[in-house]
């Protein structure tokens, strides 16, 4: 059973003829794996980015260095390039983009644990950009920024598609 998410978002997908891609961090690749646990999904869905370390955002997706230093990578800044780059190095026309906390360490007074940056970016369009903080442990946070990255692509198509 897959889903209900990914199956609205593939119909929008292909009804669209978009092609997406993820570029993930703290989710280690489960939007990619949400989204080809259904069959067919390679009609629609390009790629998936799995870039843990600054140096992999900075080599596969072209995320300035500058930004980790200025900004770290859980960050508006940060996840915006990786969108951005995510697109451009691939033939998707969408990117979803995720950088956080999962924790259960790593968070500090500024950027708690649960805290989750996303950026959805359209081929030649605008990028929005999202920072939620999700309560629970690790795969609980891991979860719930699966659910709202795929929430946001739909959104993405939904309007996109008006």
């Amino acid at each position: 059973m897959t889903d209900p998410l990914v199956d609205k978002l593939a119909l929008l997908a292909k009804q669209r003829n978009i092609r997406i891609c993820t570029a993930e961090s703290c989710t280690g690749g489960g939007v990619a794996q949400s989204i080809t646990a259904l069959a067919g999904s390679s009609d629609w869905f390009e790629c998936g980015f799995v870039t843990y370390s600054n140096a992999a955002k900075q080599s596969m997706l072209a995320v300035p260095e500058k930004l980790f230093i200025t900004d770290g990578a859980v960050s508006e800044s940060v996840v915006t390039a990786m969108a951005i780059g995510a697109v451009e190095r691939s033939n998707a026309d969408i990117s979803v983009s995720i950088s956080g906390v999962a924790g259960p360490g790593g968070g500090s007074p500024e950027k708690p644990v649960g805290t989750v940056w996303m950026a959805w970016y359209m081929d030649g369009g605008e990028v929005e950009t999202h920072c939620f903080l999700f309560s629970g442990d690790r795969h609980s946070v891991q979860v719930a920024a699966i659910t709202e990255a795929l929430k946001g692509l739909i959104k993405q198509l939904s309007v996109a598609a008006k």
